[in-house]
C-alpha cells in the first residue's frame, strides 16, 4: 500500500459476537484464546507468497466484521497445513477456524467459482477429474492401464450414492449455477 492510498478506520463501539458464536460452534472453538502475536501468519506458507494474512482474518473475526472475513477471496489461500495450528502458543486452532469461516461463507453464497465447479464434477462424475472422454480413455489403454479407472465414475451407483448424499445435506444447493431468489 502506498502512502497516498486511503486506509479507512473500524468504527467499532461494541463488536458484535454473534459472528465469533458462530465460528465457535461450526468448529473454532478456541477463537477467542489469540492475542494476535502473529506466528500464524509468520509460519504460514501461502502468506510467504500471497497477501494472506491468517492473523488478520482472525482480528476480524473478533471484531465481528464477519461480511469482510466471509467475503474475502484469500480466506481460500489457506492450503490447510496446519502449521499455524502446530505453532500456536494460545491453542487457537487457526487453521480450523479458517475451515469455519470457510463453512460459513458457503453457506451463505460465497465460494471461489473453481471449487464450485470441481464439486459439480464430482456430482456429475463421481470424481473431481473426470476421466470420461474417450481421449482420456484412449491415452490411458495407450499406456497400458485400464481405459476407466477404478475411482467412482466406473460404478453409477456410486455416483448416485454421492448425489443423495449431497441433496440430503443440501450441498447441491450450495454448488448449483442457479441460486435461489
Amino acid at each position: 500500500m502506498t502512502s497516498t492510498e486511503e486506509k479507512t478506520a473500524i468504527d467499532i463501539d461494541i463488536p458484535d459476537d454473534s459472528f465469533v458464536k458462530m465460528i465457535i460452534k461450526t468448529g473454532g472453538p478456541n477463537i477467542q484464546n489469540c492475542y494476535q502475536c502473529g506466528t500464524c501468519s509468520g509460519s504460514c506458507p501461502a502468506g510467504a507468497r500471497t497477501n494472506y494474512l491468517v492473523r488478520g482474518i482472525i482480528r476480524k473475526a473478533l471484531l465481528g466484521l464477519k461480511e469482510q472475513c466471509i467475503s474475502a477471496p484469500e480466506l481460500w489461500y489457506c492450503t490447510t497445513c496446519y502449521t499455524c495450528t502446530d505453532r500456536c502458543p494460545q491453542d487457537v486452532k487457526p487453521t480450523d477456524v479458517i475451515k469455519a469461516i470457510r463453512n460459513i461463507a458457503v453457506a451463505e453464497g460465497y465460494m471461489l467459482e473453481n471449487h464450485q465447479k470441481t464439486a459439480q464434477k464430482v456430482l456429475e462424475a463421481g470424481h473431481a477429474v473426470p476421466l470420461d472422454k474417450d481421449s482420456w480413455q484412449d491415452l490411458r489403454e495407450k499406456v497400458g492401464v485400464e481405459r476407466v479407472p477404478p475411482n467412482a465414475s466406473r460404478y453409477s451407483e456410486a455416483i448416485e450414492e454421492i448425489r443423495k448424499i449431497a441433496k440430503k445435506t443440501g450441498f447441491d444447493k450450495l454448488i448449483s449455477d442457479e441460486k435461489e431468489a
